[in-house]
């Protein structure tokens, strides 16, 4: 079965970085929409970047996050990366890991993503 399993979360100072890591299994990776989606408490779980690996890897980021992450993919090892710098207070919150098999467009949605990791914890102090 298809399992996404992500690491890589924790405590920052604003102002720091951390690398988000999402190994996924059981599915062909190069045929995937990856992406990223954050819920802080009290609020809807919101879209943070996309990679559409299927067709040659282009990237999507939500603008409160463009030109501080960045989203990468190693295909030989099936994961996918987010590089998280300038790290704010605002940005705390549980980061997901999702997969969309062969989807290009509605990319920004949860309902386009089949699945969901477990999610990790990105705490930023300020």
């Amino acid at each position: 079965q298809v399992q996404l399993v992500e690491s890589g979360g924790g405590l920052v100072q604003a102002g720091g970085s951390l690398r988000l890591s999402c190994a996924a299994s059981g599915l062909t990776f190069s045929s995937y929409t990856m992406g990223w989606f954050r819920q802080a408490p009290g609020k809807e779980r919101e879209f943070v970047a996309a990679v559409i690996i299927w067709t040659g890897g282009s990237t999507y980021y939500a603008d409160s996050v463009k030109g501080r992450f960045t989203i990468s993919t190693d295909n030989a090892k099936n994961t996918v990366y987010l590089q998280m710098n300038s790290l704010k207070p605002e940005d705390t919150a549980v980061y997901y890991c999702a997969a969309s098999y062969r989807r290009s467009y509605g990319i920004y949605s949860r309902v386009a993503y089949n699945y969901w990791g477990q999610g990790t914890q990105v705490t930023v102090s300020s």
